[in-house]
């Protein structure tokens, strides 16, 4: 019987363009369910792509400071949400829900 290799799969490898980029954080915000956390966590795979070096200092963070707040772990003030996707080159943006 041969054995299966698998490997860890990183969706930051995948994220190339300022487009997926958007699409995956959209796509994340209609799953999220108001999981801040969950966002966060979107926002560093996107940081994590994009490079969290430049995107620290884009955003005025220190690297520490951005990982944490990204981790998944820790539910991050909007300042910092709003101060990331800024330097992600992403714009947040609200939308009327349908009436019931």
């Amino acid at each position: 019987m041969t054995k299966t290799v698998t490997s860890a799969y990183d969706v930051a490898e995948h994220l190339r363009t300022p487009e997926e980029m958007a699409a995956y954080l959209e796509a994340a915000m209609e799953e999220a369910d108001g999981g801040a956390v969950f966002i966060a966590k979107v926002l560093g795979d996107i940081a994590r792509a994009k490079g969290m070096s430049q995107v620290a200092r884009d955003a005025g963070l220190s690297r520490e400071s951005l990982y944490k707040a990204l981790s998944g772990e820790r539910n991050p003030t909007l300042d910092t949400i709003l101060r990331v996707v800024g330097a992600l080159g992403l714009r947040l943006r609200a939308e009327a829900l349908p009436a019931e």
